[in-house]
């Protein structure tokens, strides 16, 4: 996957220089690299042995892309977050996000956690997060105890997927074409990050997903896709879904939740026509692989923006 490294754009951008009073700190309070403070959330899951783990550095203003880079693959999850600017008067925040072999444009689980570990300090509300993606507004509640994010995303779209790409991912994820759900055709989807959909007819194949990860690793770099996002649709008459969601090219055999797919997977069900009326998608993920997750989608007709929904709770201290 190619490193995204350019700025979001915006009318009203967060201020770079020290000298504007909106940031926290100057740069001679920066932290130095070795003092950085990662917090550890697990995200879409209300406990800790569930759910997707993200790392969120809150003060990474004094930290160059190298050490993003270096932290996320410490940290060893599928993405740390980083906010790099900080306007706190209008809530309003820059995120970068770092597998442990790349910067990514948008991840969905780093930007709940983010969202929680910032509503826990500061309180819940709106919150606003430049990222590389574009902007991402995330609303926060108490919920039982806990903090629950919903993220907007960019307007999200999709389309089919070639013959010329389905057919090595399906010999790299040792399917057949037979083995699909026809309801559901493979799409490329999009919704910051281009996510390859394809649908099983078998909950049990899917539990059993068994990959080449290098084949599957070449042919996602190739085409810039960011996950494979396979699911199984539990009744035709209901939006209930299993999802699996490989992840070799973050250096990670799979994601036991991921929110970008999620979102992008809104707009897949939209893009196919099944999206007639206002829409609730619930993705469970992770189970297979002993994390089980939430993901609750909200899907509506006429607005190409998805909203992904869950908690996120801190883990023990390393």
């Amino acid at each position: 996957m190619t490193s995204q490294t350019t700025s979001p754009t915006s009318s009203n951008p967060l201020p770079h220089t020290a000298e504007s009073p909106d940031i926290l700190q100057s740069p001679d309070t920066l932290p130095s690299p070795d003092s950085i403070e990662v917090l550890r959330y697990s995200a879409f899951t209300a406990d800790p042995a569930g759910g997707n783990p993200a790392g969120v550095v809150l003060d990474a203003e004094g930290l160059d892309e190298a050490r993003m880079l270096a932290v996320a693959a410490e940290v060893g999850y599928s993405e740390t977050a980083f906010v790099t600017a900080h306007d706190t008067a209008a809530r309003r925040y820059r995120l970068r996000y770092f597998s442990p072999r790349a910067e990514v444009a948008f991840c969905g689980h780093a930007t709940i956690a983010t969202a929680v570990a910032l509503a826990s300090r500061t309180g819940t509300g709106e919150l606003l997060f430049e990222t590389p993606a574009g902007e991402i507004r995330v609303g926060t509640s108490l919920d039982d105890g806990l903090v629950r994010a919903t993220l907007t995303s960019v307007p999200a779209h999709s389309h089919p997927a070639r013959d010329t790409q389905v057919e090595p991912v399906l010999r790299a994820l040792r399917w057949s074409r037979d083995d699909l759900d026809t309801g559901l055709p493979p799409h490329v989807a999009f919704a910051g990050n281009d996510h390859l959909v394809l649908a099983v007819r078998s909950r049990e194949q899917l539990a059993a997903l068994d990959y080449d990860f290098d084949a599957l690793h070449a042919l996602m770099r190739r085409h810039g896709w960011t996950t494979v996002h396979l699911v199984h649709r539990e009744a035709a008459d209901r939006f209930d879904f299993h999802a699996r969601d490989p992840f070799p090219v973050g250096g990670v055999v799979e994601d036991p939740a991921t929110g970008a797919a999620a979102a992008a997977f809104g707009g897949y069900l939209r893009a196919l026509g099944l999206v007639a009326e206002p829409l609730r998608v619930h993705i469970r993920q992770g189970e297979d692989m002993g994390r089980p997750s939430d993901l609750y989608v909200d899907v509506h007709p006429d607005d190409p923006r998805v909203r992904v929904t869950g908690q996120a709770v801190p883990l023990p201290a390393q």
